[in-house]
């Protein structure tokens, strides 16, 4: 039974490590925090804020669950050693080597060691050069990132959308929420090249398209990335859009300026100027979080004005004529099977930036 012994006592130890790198214990505390919030009644009289609460709840538990059942079934293990016998070493084996796996697969956790890994991600995406393709090409990626969410089991949340006249998206902002979602998706942060025979184009000719795609941590509380009112200018306009019970009707839209570095935040699909605000100062926080990290600043005081260099940093490829191939830049992980990749299979190129990043 000694090697049996063995070798749960050194996962017993990789899991020790495990639960001290991903502050398993401050998140437990989170979830007696948050649960105890939620039982008060009162806190439903902001269904906004309670839900918001509602979701950072089952998503700590999400995250924290896996490890509190894997370390239990460890401690099981351990005690049957102590009453099997020789008689049951297959069984053993085979139990131990399941927990193994199991270790194995959560692991992948231990890459997330950014500032702000265990965040929820805005995504926001943006067309390029290239006109309607361009614009067609931003929304491929809308459903590439919609899909994946669905398939990796986050929730997507749409928050701002603007079409194009005559096809595609100018402009997408959608919430991503659920374990590690801005660690996973931060390597998808940079310009996104496209190239095919475009579909709107009479002579069917070979065009390159792009699209920016930006990552930003989800900073929903203030005090988390603090912002000096004297810093901001905020206006109010009426919302435009195609028509429709969508359309605000009073000038509820909201456009905010952060004067120090000129990033402009405009909301308009929210139900109340109120609700505008307050989504335009949350993305605000997660932009200048975002470029803190960019500019390996120490503080948001120290931020550089002007536009963050994401439109200089292509990081993938993504080629339908005359061949299929998708390719990172940086990583050069590459697959060749572009539809499935374009349908949400892209774990893959996730996965090789995060161990591009460090090696376990």
């Amino acid at each position: 039974m000694q090697p049996f012994i063995k070798r749960l006592n050194d996962l017993e130890e990789q899991i020790t490590t495990a639960f001290s790198h991903l502050h398993i214990d401050t998140k437990q505390e989170e979830i007696r925090r948050l649960e105890a919030d939620l039982a008060v009644p009162e806190v439903w009289n902001n269904p906004d804020r309670a839900q918001d609460m509602s979701r950072q709840l089952a998503g700590l538990n999400k995250s924290v669950e896996p490890w509190l059942t894997l370390r239990a079934q460890t401690t099981d293990m351990k005690e049957l050693l102590e009453i099997g016998d020789d008689s049951m070493a297959i069984e053993f084996d085979g139990q131990i080597t399941a927990l193994e796996k199991e270790y194995a697969a959560l692991k992948k956790e231990l890459l997330y060691k950014g500032e702000y890994d265990d965040h929820n991600a805005i995504l926001r995406l943006s067309a390029g050069a290239g006109g309607t393709d361009a614009q067609d090409w931003t929304e491929m990626l809308e459903r590439m990132y919609l899909r994946w969410a669905e398939k990796s089991g986050l929730e997507a949340r749409m928050v701002e959308r603007s079409a194009g006249e005559e096809a595609g998206l100018k402009t997408s902002v959608i919430e991503i929420t659920g374990p590690y979602a801005y660690g996973k998706l931060r390597s998808e942060n940079g310009v996104h090249r496209l190239v095919r025979l475009s579909p709107f184009n009479s002579d069917n000719l070979r065009q390159t398209s792009f699209a920016l795609v930006e990552i930003l941590p989800d900073i929903d509380a203030p005090d988390e990335v603090a912002i000096d009112d004297k810093d901001l200018k905020i206006d109010v306009y009426r919302a435009g859009g195609h028509g429709g019970q969508s359309v605000n009707t009073t000038d509820s839209a909201v456009r905010i300026t952060h004067l120090p570095t000129g990033i402009v935040i405009a909301i308009q699909n929210e139900r109340s100027q109120l609700q505008n605000k307050e989504t335009a100062m949350k993305i605000l926080r997660s932009k200048l979080a975002q470029q803190k990290i960019e500019q390996h600043a120490a503080s948001i005081s120290d931020l550089q004005a002007g536009e963050s260099a994401n439109w200089g940093s292509q990081i993938r490829n993504y080629v339908l004529h005359p061949y299929t191939l998708v390719k990172d830049t940086r990583t050069k992980h590459e697959d060749r099977d572009a539809e499935g990749v374009l349908g949400g299979k892209i774990d893959g190129f996730i996965d090789a930036y995060l161990e591009s990043e460090s090696v376990l």
